[in-house]
């Protein structure tokens, strides 16, 4: 049988659904071994007509994961932007949004904002306030509200969509799937053949896919989650991840200052002078925590 190079664009266990011309496959890996993203460019031998194995995963470009202490997670491979949905209504986690933009600056993906529901206009200046913080480090915010006016949020998104391979992230109740939805032509069609052909019943949410809308756009859906481990970044990596670290990185009084409580720390006293906020240098001081959580074998 032929080898053929697909897409992956869905997961499920250790079950994947690759994509060739608009044909689905479905595929499992050699062995024990799942490390198969969403996204990812694989060379697939065809073992029946809609099934076959990976045999080899393309290079990467970039790839995007969870992590706790004991385990890692993959979201997506090949992204290049991140699409960070948040709400006026049911509140957001300031601490989510950031884990997810470390996450995007660590793997050299764009990250992007966008704010929905923007007709709930008594929440909207508090709101406002809280992205501000993003926005003065230089992150695009996007004010949509896609059940008010979906013309205006499609008019909005679909040039920034266009030619790009972006995950969408939020958490439950900010309005993703209708986000999805309105961008993504016949998405609950498409999502319903890949349940099907994966066989996961109901549980359409709790993978993630993805869905080419041409041949150089997709979007790719992840589940709400309400937790973002970042246990595999390095500390260098995280330094460097907090985008307003940049300018004060090198001029500590030690070479290998931890940002954390040493003398003549240039980030602390950009902390101090207001120049970076508490709120991120607490997250930053927490990542650093949780990365030397090693476990003991």
């Amino acid at each position: 049988m032929a080898h053929l190079t697909a897409t992956i664009i869905a997961a499920h266990g250790r079950h994947y659904l690759g994509q060739i011309d608009g044909e689905l496959l479905h595929c499992v890996t050699r062995g024990k071994k799942s490390d198969v993203a969403v996204g990812d460019r694989v060379d697939i031998k065809r073992t029946s007509p809609n099934q076959g194995v990976i045999e080899a995963i393309a290079e990467r470009k970039t790839l995007l994961f969870r992590s706790d202490q004991y385990k890692s997670k993959l979201l997506a491979a090949n992204v290049t932007q991140m699409l960070i949905v948040v709400a006026t209504e049911p509140g957001f986690s300031d601490d989510l949004v950031s884990r997810s933009l470390v996450a995007a600056e660590a793997a050299g993906v764009t990250p992007h904002i966008i704010l929905n529901k923007t007709d709930v206009t008594e929440l909207l200046p508090k709101v406002r306030q809280r992205v501000a913080l993003y926005a003065g480090l230089g992150y695009p915010v996007h004010e949509v509200s896609v059940r008010a006016n979906p013309d205006a949020a499609r008019a909005l998104l679909e040039p920034l969509l266009a030619g790009q391979s972006s995950i969408f992230i939020g958490q439950s109740g900010m309005g993703k799937s209708s986000l999805i939805n309105l961008l993504v032509p016949d998405a609950e069609i498409a999502t319903r053949e890949i349940s099907a052909a994966l066989d996961t019943g109901k549980h359409t949410t709790t993978f993630t896919r993805l869905y080419a809308i041409d041949q150089d756009t997709s979007v790719i859906d992840s589940p709400g989650f309400q937790e973002f481990g970042l246990y595999h970044l390095s500390e260098g990596m995280l330094e460097r991840a907090f985008v307003e670290f940049a300018p004060h990185l090198g001029k500590c009084k030690f070479y290998n200052c931890h940002h954390l409580n040493e003398p003549a720390c240039a980030v602390l006293e950009a902390v101090t002078s207001g120049n970076i906020a508490p709120i991120r240098h607490d997250l930053y001081r927490q990542l650093v925590h949780e990365a030397s959580q090693t476990i003991g074998y």
